[in-house]
Formats: C-alpha cells, sequence, structure tokens
C-alpha cells in the first residue's frame, strides 16, 4: 500500500474491498509482534485520532497490573489487506499510548524508533537515515524440542539438510547441499526457488520493495531475501511485514521458519547484515573522496558504530543464541575493525557499486532476532554520537584476520562472547543513546533486567545436553 495513505483512504479502502476485520497490529519490547481484531464497522474517523483500549499488563516488558491500560493508534500508512486470512482483513500498525495523560508509551518500540529519526533532524546532521537489511532465515521441515526438569532436547530437520544424505526417503533423489555450500547451486539442489518467489511475490503485492532472493551459505533450507532501502521507521514497519509473510508462506507449504541466529551446530548461521547511510537535502552524507568513497562524516559514523558495538550488541544481537553465531570461522563478523573488503570486519563498505546514491556502509554484526526499531534507533544513535564527537574508526583492517601475526590480531578488539558480557556493555555504555530522550534510562535498566532474568539466567539454571556427554561419566 502506499505510504501516503490517510484515515480517510483506509476507511474508503475498506468499503470499496468489502473488509470484514481489521487487525491491529504491535511490537512487544522483546520484539514479537502482538495483535487484536475488531469488526471492520467499529472503525470511524475517531478510531485513527482517539485509538482503542487493551490491557497492557500481560505484554512483556511493559505496564504493571496496577497500570494496565493502555491504547492503540492505528497508523494508515502500514495498512495493507493481510494476504493469509480466508475472512477479509486490513491490518495496521500502531502507536501505543497513556490513556489517562495520551502520550506517547515510552516503552513502545516503535516510539524510540520514531524519536530517533525526530533526533536526527533536530541534530542538523541530516535528515533521513536509510536503513536496509539483509535477513537470512531458515524454513525447516520439522522442529521439535522441549525442557522439563528431567530432560532438555532440540531436533530439527530439513529434506535439504546433508545429515539426510543416507535417509531412506523412498527414494532418496540426492541433491542435498554440502554443509557450508548452500551459496547458491541452481535447483533441485536450491529446492526452495519456488517457496521463496512466492514470499517476494506476496511482499511485493502489500508494498515491500524486494531487490533479490537466493539461497544462503548453509545446508538445510537457509535463505535470505534482501529489502531496497528506506526511511528507518519505514523500514522497521517492513520488517515486521517481512517476517510475517515469510513464516505464513512457509506454513502454507507445511513447512516452518526460523529467525534464531545459529539452529544447526557447524554451519553458518542466520545474520542481518544492516546497510547504513544519513542524508540530507536529497544528497547522500556518507559519499565523499575519503577511504573506499567515503566522507569523513561516514568514518566518523563507523568511529561511533565501533566504539559502542558492545553495547549496541545487546539490541542488535539480543538473544543468548546470537553469540554462537559470532564465533570464527563461519563468515561471521567477531572483528571490531571496518574494512571494504574483509567479511570479518563489523563494519565493511560496499564495493560493487560507487555511485553518490549507493554509498553507505554495513553494520554485519546484526542479527533477525533483533527487534528491529531498537536495532536500527541503537545503530543510528550510534553513528551520530561518532559523527558529532568526531570519533577515529582507525586504520581499516583490509588484510585477512587469519594472515595477521599473534601480536597484530591481540591489537583488534571483538565482539562480547554471550549476551552477559553485551548487557553489562550496555550498562556502562548507553549515554549516546539517552540524547533527545530517544532511549530512556527505565528503557535501558528493563532491558538489562527483562533479558537477564527471563533469558541469561534461566539458560544458566538449566543442564545443557551436550553437558552430558562431557561430565557424566566423571
Amino acid at each position: 500500500m502506499s505510504t501516503e495513505m490517510t484515515a480517510k483512504d483506509v476507511l474508503d479502502l475498506i468499503k470499496k474491498e468489502d473488509v470484514k476485520i481489521v487487525d491491529f497490529r504491535f511490537m512487544d519490547f522483546p520484539g514479537m509482534q502482538q495483535h487484536f481484531s475488531v469488526p471492520a464497522g467499529k472503525i470511524d474517523a475517531d478510531t485513527f485520532s482517539e485509538g482503542l483500549g487493551f490491557d497492557g499488563s500481560s505484554i512483556r516488558g511493559w505496564q504493571a497490573i496496577n497500570e494496565s491500560d493502555m491504547i492503540v493508534v492505528p497508523q494508515p500508512q502500514t495498512a495493507f489487506i493481510d494476504p493469509f486470512m480466508q475472512i477479509k482483513t486490513l491490518v495496521m500498525t500502531c502507536n501505543i499510548g497513556d490513556p489517562i495523560t495520551g502520550e506517547d508509551y515510552t516503552r513502545d518500540p516503535r516510539n524510540i524508533a520514531r524519536k530517533a529519526e525526530n533526533y536526527l533532524k533536530s541534530s542538523g546532521i541530516g535528515d533521513t537515515a536509510f536503513i536496509g537489511p539483509e535477513a537470512e532465515f531458515f524454513i525447516f521441515d520439522d522442529i521439535r524440542y522441549d525442557q522439563t526438569e528431567h530432560s532438555g532436547y532440540y531436533f530439527v530437520d530439513s529434506t535439504e539438510g546433508r545429515w539426510n544424505s543416507g535417509k531412506d526417503e523412498g527414494p532418496n533423489l540426492g541433491y542435498k547441499p554440502r554443509y557450508k555450500e548452500g551459496y547458491f547451486p541452481v535447483p533441485p539442489s536450491d529446492a526452495l526457488q519456488d517457496i521463496r518467489s512466492e514470499m517476494v511475490v506476496i511482499m511485493d503485492e502489500i508494498g515491500l520493495n524486494v531487490e533479490a532472493h537466493h539461497h544462503e551459505v548453509a545446508t538445510g533450507g537457509q535463505c535470505e531475501i534482501d529489502m531496497r532501502f528506506a526511511p528507518l521507521l519505514e523500514m522497521a514497519d517492513n520488517m515486521t511485514k517481512y517476517k510475517y509473510i515469510v513464516k505464513n508462506v512457509a506454513r502454507k507449504h507445511n513447512k516452518t521458519v526460523t529467525f534464531m541466529p545459529k539452529p544447526l551446530f557447524m554451519d553458518n548461521g542466520s545474520g542481518m547484515h544492516t546497510h547504513l547511510s544519513i542524508w540530507k537535502g536529497g544528497k547522500n552524507q556518507f559519499f565523499g573522496d575519503g577511504y573506499a568513497g567515503l566522507s569523513q562524516m561516514a568514518l566518523h559514523a563507523i568511529g561511533g558504530i565501533l566504539k559502542h558495538a558492545p553495547a549496541l550488541l545487546a539490541f542488535t544481537n539480543p538473544t543468548t543464541n546470537s553469540y554462537k553465531r559470532l564465533v570464527p570461522g563461519y563468515e561471521a563478523p567477531v572483528n571490531l575493525a571496518y574494512s571494504r573488503r574483509n567479511r570479518s570486519a563489523a563494519v565493511r563498505i560496499p564495493m560493487y557499486s560507487n555511485s553518490e546514491n549507493s554509498k553507505r556502509f554495513e553494520f554485519r554484526c546484526p542479527d533477525p532476532s533483533s527487534n528491529p526499531y531498537l536495532g536500527f534507533s541503537a545503530m543510528l544513535m550510534a553513528a551520530i554520537d561518532g559523527i558529532q564527537n568526531k570519533i577515529d574508526p582507525g586504520e581499516p583492517l583490509d588484510r585477512n584476520i587469519y594472515d595477521l601475526s599473534p601480536e597484530e590480531a591481540a591489537k583488534v578488539p571483538t565482539t562480547p562472547g554471550t549476551l552477559r558480557e553485551a548487557l553489562e556493555a550496555l550498562r556502562k555504555d548507553h549515554e549516546f543513546l539517552l540524547r533527545g530522550d530517544v532511549f530512556t534510562e527505565d528503557v535501558i535498566t528493563t532491558w538489562i533486567e527483562y533479558k537477564l532474568e527471563n533469558e541469561v539466567m534461566a539458560l544458566d539454571l538449566r543442564p545443557h545436553p551436550y553437558e552430558f556427554a562431557l561430565y557424566y561419566d566423571i
């Protein structure tokens, strides 16, 4: 749908398409979309200004039970007809507000992204931050997992998985990509071409601008679909639509999708390399005559990203599983350096297009488990801090990291090894996020406490299956 849609346009569309249900969606704190629906006849012009009430106490990381009333305020420019529902349904993404004060809710991730865009404008640095994420994911045929007091296991399967080369499939037709060799043979080795194409066609129908799709490096169904860059808030909205489409197309084919960064041992994990450029008055401020065709502003922005990367990863790589991807040997960007060539560097400057309009840098650490509103906003705030404080990114790392001497390699800082380390880095380094009231102390504290209690410490308490292999017979 057009980004120019107004409330009147949406109401007209409801009548024209004979929409029966309107679905209101919003993002919870950790990054999962939530929704509720109302009959289309209950929607009028006031809905777009006054919103609709709901109970916020059951939303992860949000209100306490004694202050649970909240409102959703639908945003007409996000409207689209749901391509999966049998009953004609129109979907809108919403902002979250306080019903008493009418103010935007500070823990609403979409509100944080809106404030990040406004802060960029108020800084004078630029008026638009363009974001281009490259989200990877796995399409599996089966997933089983459980954790009880006396057992714990997971089992994933894919007809593409190399581990099924010897399976009696009645018949087994072979063509299963070798480990780390899924990038990217033609069908029949790539068994997911039609499914990805269907995803792309539906994305196009609801207004997402897709540039390419392909199989990714890992065996067992790893895929990537790339969208063309868009302004930060719009792209965060688009990522929610992207995930919704990918998961539901897969389900239609009796398959399942995960954006979990590292579901397979000993093969590549799923990242979300994220491209950033800042524009002002229609001009790309990152284009220049410096290293790799970058401006001094862009180099300072890279300096900000690298300086704050350990804290930044608490939002861009927000799961314990994220750090099983960020390890050497799987094309993972574990080195906090920048380069126009080295894909193990956290920041890479793409060199396949050097025009003014395409010049940007790529932050390679993020993964698709992140809340896009928070991850993109934190990334922009780190870049702005680098520009404002003229942070020197140091020398580029254009040599193969494995060719460096031990002394040279020791000088290259690396990404945090665990989510706990990233959260502790965020606790110590978050002043750059507070500027313009984009993130608040409450948001930072709540994020750290939620992640530690519900994820880090919860995992620490549970025996791991591999611990039995290591220690049972001691």
